[in-house]
């Protein structure tokens, strides 16, 4: 069987790698990555790549009797009648998706549903999010409510080994107390004429001047902009937009902030705080994108607006928890319930793998 990968055009990353890295040495299997040139050394050695954007994508996934993705694979292909397309998807949408976008460039829906019409299985991470999915991409195939791949180490003994690795690859100390910060992108500027930078709400500099000697912060920008979100360089902030995978840095942190991103609904595996940094909140939920449910009233955290709030409530978190705390579990039941450690055995059941 020839199975090829495709995550977040070309990353080696996400359900995917698990996946991958599940099923790499069993017998009877070989094993196709598309890659990205930029992340081609975040690779595995050994591991047979395609680029992702040359000639040689397109005979790759037609070789294939069974296409893992976490994404849309924008590749110009004839899917064989034989192949096997497992659509994983990304993450618990907060954000309108796909048809349900307010707002996205002429032409690229109907572009990326040439992709949905080839899907064979759709992973649901809740049983929430299932009719959402179905609705957002107008798909009536298979889907199974799996939880996600990406996330089972969260919940298993070795998490804490790779906190370990994580903090020490990039030198923080274990007193450290870690805030991973991954703001998700924004349409109309990811978009815009010129492709000009991206401005991060978080300035770093506010961050390591408040809390600099007693926290790290690791920026992880989302992978629809990371080349266009400058990072400001401080000893107590890192940029791990690059770092491959981001359930590492879930299991490397202690508190969490995001805006819309659905690493909230991953992150909350961990049990861990959750702080939103929710400074345009009308305007994206509004014009920009546009949410599935109301966020204020299930925030699984503080919902701020400003980076200075922001600094104020870590440095006082111990202190702000306990008013979050029952509707932090409410969102905990509600979008976590498969995230058991085993999504990886049930996907792979399915597949008859």
């Amino acid at each position: 069987m020839r199975i090829v990968y495709n995550s977040f055009h070309g990353r080696y990353s996400d359900n995917p790698r698990v996946l991958f890295e599940t099923l790499r040495e069993r017998p009877g299997l070989e094993h196709v990555w598309l890659a990205d040139a930029a992340h081609r050394d975040t690779f595995p050695a050994g591991v047979d790549l395609v680029d992702v954007d040359g000639p040689d994508a397109r005979a790759a996934l037609e070789s294939a009797d069974l296409l893992i993705a976490n994404t849309h694979t924008e590749v110009e292909w004839d899917k064989p009648a034989g192949t096997t397309y497992l659509q994983t998807w990304h993450g618990t949408p907060l954000k309108r998706i796909h048809h349900d976008v307010l707002w996205a460039p002429p032409g690229r829906l109907a572009r990326l549903d040439e992709d949905i019409a080839r899907w064979d299985l759709l992973l649901s991470p809740n049983p929430v999010s299932t009719p959402r999915l179905r609705q957002a991409f107008r798909y009536d195939g298979e889907v199974l409510e799996s939880g996600y791949p990406r996330n089972d180490v969260l919940s298993r003994p070795e998490a804490q080994t790779v906190r370990k690795e994580v903090r020490a690859a990039l030198g923080i100390d274990e007193s450290s107390r870690v805030v991973l910060y991954t703001p998700t992108w924004r349409d109309d500027e990811t978009f815009a004429e010129g492709a000009p930078a991206i401005v991060l709400p978080l300035d770093p500099g506010v961050f390591a001047r408040a809390l600099g000697d007693t926290h790290d912060l690791l920026v992880r920008s989302h992978y629809m902009v990371t080349a266009r979100a400058a990072v400001a360089a401080h000893d107590s902030v890192h940029d791990v937009s690059w770092w491959p995978e981001v359930s590492d840095l879930y299991a490397a942190a202690d508190v969490l902030v995001t805006d819309y991103s659905s690493t909230m609904f991953d992150f909350a595996v961990t049990g861990r705080p959750v702080v939103l940094l929710a400074h345009d909140l009308e305007r994206f939920q509004d014009t920009v994108r546009g949410f599935y449910f109301d966020l204020l009233p299930q925030a699984p955290g503080p919902l701020l607006r400003t980076a200075e709030e922001l600094v104020d409530v870590l440095a006082r978190l111990d202190e702000v928890l306990p008013e979050h705390a029952e509707r932090y579990e409410r969102f905990r039941k509600t979008y976590t319930s498969l995230e058991d450690g085993y999504a990886t055995d049930r996907v792979l059941a399915r597949l008859g793998l």
